[in-house]
């Protein structure tokens, strides 16, 4: 990268950090408490999205079940997106967009929490997974950018990045993704 690039990718990125901090906090603290109460409950939390939004679900997830900072109990999560046989037989047999819509009826129970990532909200199996898990009394959860898109009206939580740049709104999501993580230790007396 030239240095001409490198310090307004910093400055944008930066800007979009303090507008997420700015109007995420109230959602964040929401959502925090509902996957903590969850997990209080027996429940878990299922985590999906496609490419670098698959990785960010695997990340969260991994995060959670093993360890954040501290050696602690584990917290139940896991994400959808790493059974490649679950996938594949989804995929081919149903669809692509029934991917997680199928594993969220096989696994989820109400009381559980569905966390989807979509950079744009535009992404249909996780539009489908959110209806599913709404149909079973399941939290819903949506983490994407701008206005949100198809994902709005189907998310309990909402947070939704200020930013139509899908560099920018994965980096906060996994920064979101890592205050989730404090703040179930926290809330759980894991920390």
């Amino acid at each position: 990268m030239s240095a001409h690039k490198f310090g307004p990718v910093f400055d944008e990125h930066i800007k979009v950090a303090g507008e997420t901090a700015r109007l995420l906090e109230t959602p964040f603290e929401a959502l925090a408490d509902a996957c903590a109460a969850s997990v209080r409950n027996g429940g878990k939390l299922m985590f999906f999205g496609n490419g670098g939004s698959a990785a960010d679900s695997q990340h969260i997830a991994t995060e959670l079940s093993v360890r954040f900072v501290n050696d602690r109990k584990p917290i139940a999560a896991l994400a959808l997106t790493t059974d490649t046989s679950v996938l594949t037989a989804a995929a081919n047999d149903m669809g692509y967009e029934q991917v997680f819509a199928r594993q969220v009826e096989a696994l989820g129970r109400k009381g559980d929490v569905a966390i989807g990532f979509s950079t744009s909200g535009k992404s249909r199996n996780v539009v489908l997974a959110l209806e599913a898990a709404r149909r079973m009394g399941i939290v819903t959860v949506a983490f994407t950018g701008a206005d949100g898109a198809l994902l709005t009206p189907l998310a309990d939580h909402l947070l939704n990045v200020p930013s139509k740049v899908t560099a920018r709104i994965q980096e906060m999501h996994i920064t979101l993704g890592h205050l989730l993580c404090g703040a179930l230790e926290e809330r759980l007396g894991l920390g």
